[in-house]
């Protein structure tokens, strides 16, 4: 492109000699000599004009060719370096994918054990919810809401206390069947265990959905709920037969969190009437507590036998130890006699000694009878 430029403007210079030749030709062709020196130094001028034209030309030729030579160069080494960065960004991208496809590959095998476990879960959500149904369909019935406490009361107790702490469906003195008792020393006694709960005022109260009809459907649980308190004060609590107060068993933690945070009143009327209102949760304390006094009142009860029988353990030590004091005094004579004899038997080897040297002479011998005096000394 600049050769092409520098080319042009010589030609744009030698066509301005060329007009500039014409209008000297003009203004002297009167004079013929004069014209043809300037046409003579005019052709000089055109020569060496188009000599440096020639010479110029065949110096852009070479710079063309040096261009060219190096334009192809850098040609070579950016498609060389186009080329590996090429196969760079293939490697890359190929090991790219490698990982990617691994991680997909893990991803998906993640996603298949997830949805594995949803179904899992589906069904057994959808179990649960057939289970759910079976419950809401036992506790619609009265009969069968009515055993259902009772198996989950049984449930509870047996689970907690001993046999002979408990019975179910006794019939009392009144004529009156209850649920549970629990056999306890006096005081307090026997004490009756209800499992009957009024779940249709409560199911109403829960679907209640007017300001009117949730009005209406409180003053009614809470009418029928005094009304159980009310029976079961009259039917369970005997005076000299069970304890001084009850139990009414309700196997649903929500009727019991609702009696306590909307039904305060109801609470009291328990407390006065001494009808003590247990949940679950709240029955199982109630029975640990009386697993201890139950265990309390055996360890009185045998506080006599043991109180008997530690006296008696007393008197064995005391006899064991008279006898070992007799048996270390045997020890003590036994290893003075031992002393003792082992003295006689050292004086018996000497004087066997001085019987075996007695031949040997006068002088030994009367050394031998000094010998044998400290022996007797001894």
């Amino acid at each position: 492109m600049e050769l092409n430029l520098i080319i042009f403007g010589v030609l744009g210079i030698v066509l301005f000699f060329l007009m500039l030749a014409i209008l000297f030709v003009l203004l002297f062709k009167k004079d013929d000599k004069h014209l043809s020196a300037f046409s003579d130094t005019l052709f000089r001028g055109q020569a060496e004009l188009a000599g440096r034209l020639a010479q110029m030309s065949e110096t852009s030729a070479n710079q063309q060719n040096i261009l060219a030579e190096a334009i192809n160069e850098q040609k070579i080494s950016v498609l060389k370096m186009v080329d590996e960065k090429l196969l760079q960004v293939t490697k890359n991208v190929g090991e790219g994918l490698q990982l990617s496809t691994t991680k997909t590959t893990e991803t998906l095998n993640d996603l298949r054990e997830r949805l594995t476990k949803i179904d899992v879960a589906q069904q057994k959500i959808s179990t649960l919810s057939e289970q759910v149904v079976s419950l809401q369909e036992v506790l619609s019935n009265k009969q069968a809401r009515g055993a259902f406490g009772e198996i989950q009361l049984n449930d509870l107790v047996t689970s907690t206390l001993p046999p002979s702490a408990y019975a179910f469906q006794v019939v009392l003195s009144n004529q009156k069947r209850a649920d549970c008792v629990l056999n306890l020393p006096n005081p307090p006694g026997m004490i009756v265990i209800d499992s009957k709960f009024p779940l249709e005022s409560y199911q109403a109260l829960r679907n209640a959905e007017t300001e009117r009809d949730k009005i209406e459907a409180a003053r009614f649980f809470r009418a029928s709920v005094l009304k159980h308190i009310k029976d079961i004060s009259e039917k369970y609590i005997i005076m000299g037969e069970t304890a001084e107060s009850a139990l009414m068993f309700l196997p649903s933690e929500s009727v019991y969190a609702e009696l306590h945070a909307n039904f305060v009143d109801v609470v009291e009327v328990s407390y006065k009437s001494k009808v003590w209102i247990v949940s679950p949760t709240t029955l199982m304390a109630t029975l640990n507590t009386v697993r201890a006094i139950l265990k309390d009142a055996r360890m009185r009860e045998q506080a006599g036998v043991i109180q008997k029988e530690v006296g008696v353990l007393i008197e064995d030590i005391t006899r064991l130890d008279d006898r070992i004091e007799n048996l270390s005094r045997h020890f003590d004579q036994a290893s003075k006699d031992i002393g003792e004899i082992k003295i006689s038997s050292n004086k018996i080897s000497r004087r066997v000694e001085i019987i075996e040297d007695i031949q040997l002479g006068e002088d030994k011998h009367k050394d031998l009878l000094g010998s044998s005096k400290l022996i007797e000394k001894e």
